[in-house]
């Protein structure tokens, strides 16, 4: 079978359609459908099936694409043996950030892969969902994600993850609230108060809504912002309060804002790294994972207990 053709079927299962694979590989829609056409002739079975307007995989299409990233990851291997042949790992690596693990983990992550010569570390930050992040591997080589503690990891048979950060969640409340001394704070004891939460699907929301299956509170969310910085100014103003995550707020002396753990509740979210299966054998992006893990250690006090990736 021809390894051009494969790339094709892959980038067609990551998108979900033929005009999304061909953007991808910048190519015409049509010269992905032939490329498809001519791997369903290689392999004398049919490889995907009319879905209303486009096209899905068949059950032996599914099957390849499985096979398909077992062929590429070999391949993937045998390119970053040669590439231990160097000294030291080289080219680029492309990483998508969900953006408060960017104000936590980017700047020392940049610092530690610039004493590479050759190592190119190229990130954009993203607002992700967990169900983004399969389609996100497509197109970078790393991303870090976040999901609530109470979902399953973003693993799968085809993605491998390195758990880099539990990172809990804290009411943020402003200095001079009624509640701003107490060690610890009860859910029922903030029932009337006004919060201000991220858009719906965003982990923080997904585990503010888990406390109120767990508790029966339900609070009142008056604004939806992702941006956690615009967030804090309106919590410190007296907007509202929020469930903030503790290692990325801002608390410092007279930024107007305290931080205070639920009492009882354990909430968190969790960050991991997500990367296709094999590509942590390239000397660059096992590099990077490195980099970030030792990120994560200098700002917690703890070090990946896993040393390596978890597949789920």
């Amino acid at each position: 079978m021809d390894i051009g053709r494969l790339r094709t079927l892959r980038e067609f299962a990551d998108r979900g359609s033929v005009t999304a694979a061909a953007k991808a590989l910048h190519c015409t829609p049509s010269a992905v459908s032939q490329q498809l056409r001519a791997l369903q002739g290689d392999v004398g079975l049919a490889l995907t099936e009319p879905a209303g307007r486009g096209l899905r995989l068949t059950d032996a299409g599914r099957a390849l694409v499985a096979r398909a990233d077992d062929v590429l990851a070999a391949l993937e291997r045998a390119e970053s043996e040669l590439d231990t042949y160097r000294s030291a790992p080289r080219g680029r690596v492309r990483v998508a950030i969900f953006q408060s693990a960017g104000l936590m983990l980017l700047p020392g992550l940049l610092h530690r892969t610039a004493e590479f010569d050759g190592l190119d570390v190229i990130v954009r930050d993203v607002d992700m969902t967990p169900p983004e992040v399969p389609g996100l591997v497509a197109d970078y080589d790393i991303v870090v994600a976040h999901r609530d503690e109470h979902a399953p990891s973003l693993g799968s048979d085809r993605l491998e993850t390195r758990h880099l950060l539990r990172e809990p969640l804290d009411v943020a409340l402003p200095a001079g609230h009624r509640l701003a001394k107490r060690r610890r704070i009860e859910l029922a004891e903030l029932a009337d108060e006004r919060w201000i939460s991220v858009n719906a699907g965003f982990p923080v929301d997904d585990i503010l809504q888990s406390l109120i299956i767990r508790t029966g509170v339900r609070p009142q969310v008056v604004q939806r912002i992702n941006d956690f910085r615009i967030t804090e100014r309106l919590v410190a103003a007296g907007h509202g309060i929020a469930l903030l995550p503790r290692y990325t707020m801002d608390t410092r002396r007279g930024s107007g804002l305290v931080c205070r753990p639920l009492a009882g509740i354990k909430a968190a979210r969790h960050v991991e790294a997500v990367y296709r299966l094999g590509a942590s054998s390239r000397p660059a992006v096992a590099k990077v994972l490195d980099a970030l893990a030792d990120e994560v250690g200098a700002l917690t006090g703890e070090r990946d207990s896993s040393g390596g990736p978890r597949r789920s």
